[in-house]
């Protein structure tokens, strides 16, 4: 049988001490809590936005014996956010503002409501003689499967490529213009276009011996017209104007 000293032992109240650490320890807990919730706040900012600014200020860019001033929120890697010479730089921008990246727009950027509003470029040194329109002809007439078939909009038909073509899982997207070089563009099909954030992809001589490559989302082949003007023009106003 437990003594009684033993059992006043175990029943003896307990002292201010432990009340003041049994306080300070809930004290602890809440401001760690605290500290969780308002850390987890800014850390969800900080993920949202890591890889983007809101920064607008242009970066003199050079490529071969082309300048063009870039808004940094327009470029899509930190690494390529500097002036100077460069091979080549990236870009992203909001259809149909055509801007780059605000707070106001990351879900956009981050494709969080799978809307795919955002049209991705290349600027670089040219490679080939001709652009994506001036190849319909001697290149991709080739290798494609006529008769095509009518496209997603008004004034373009699809092609899909031959089986030996090198272009498997892509079709061809014609446009014609009164006037003026055909639009021409690439598109994924299948799995992959269903996957793809830009599956269709266009490229066009800008500046001097430069090719800018856009890549969208098969949706914007709608507006395609606009699309195509839209990215000409805003590409147009990085140029310098001895560019």
């Amino acid at each position: 049988m437990m003594s009684n000293a033993a059992a006043a032992e175990d029943f003896a109240p307990v002292g201010p001490r432990f009340m003041t650490r049994v306080f300070c320890a809930f004290a602890a807990l809440a401001v760690l809590s605290l500290a969780i919730s308002v850390g987890g706040k800014w850390l969800g900012r900080y993920i949202a936005t890591v890889g983007h600014t809101e920064d607008m200020t242009r970066h003199a860019i050079r490529i071969g014996d082309t300048t063009l001033a870039i808004p940094a929120n327009m470029i899509r890697f930190g690494e390529q956010r500097r002036d100077g010479e460069a091979v080549r730089v990236d870009l992203y921008v909001k259809w149909p503002e055509m801007t780059g990246y605000t707070h106001a727009d990351r879900d956009a950027f981050n494709n969080r409501r799978d809307t795919r509003e955002i049209v991705f470029m290349t600027i670089e040194e040219r490679q080939m003689s001709h652009d994506m329109s001036g190849r319909l002809e001697p290149i991709y007439r080739q290798l494609i499967e006529l008769p095509g078939a009518p496209g997603p909009a008004a004034g373009l038909r699809v092609y899909a490529f031959s089986p030996d073509s090198g272009y498997v899982g892509e079709t061809l997207i014609v446009g014609g213009r009164q006037g003026s070089e055909p639009f021409v563009a690439r598109c994924l099909t299948g799995d992959a276009a269903a996957t793809s954030l830009a599956g269709c992809e266009r490229d066009v001589h800008i500046g001097k011996e430069l090719s800018l490559t856009y890549r969208f989302p098969e949706r914007m082949l709608q507006s395609w017209q606009a699309l195509d003007a839209a990215v000409l023009a805003r590409t147009a106003e990085l140029l310098r104007p001895d560019a």
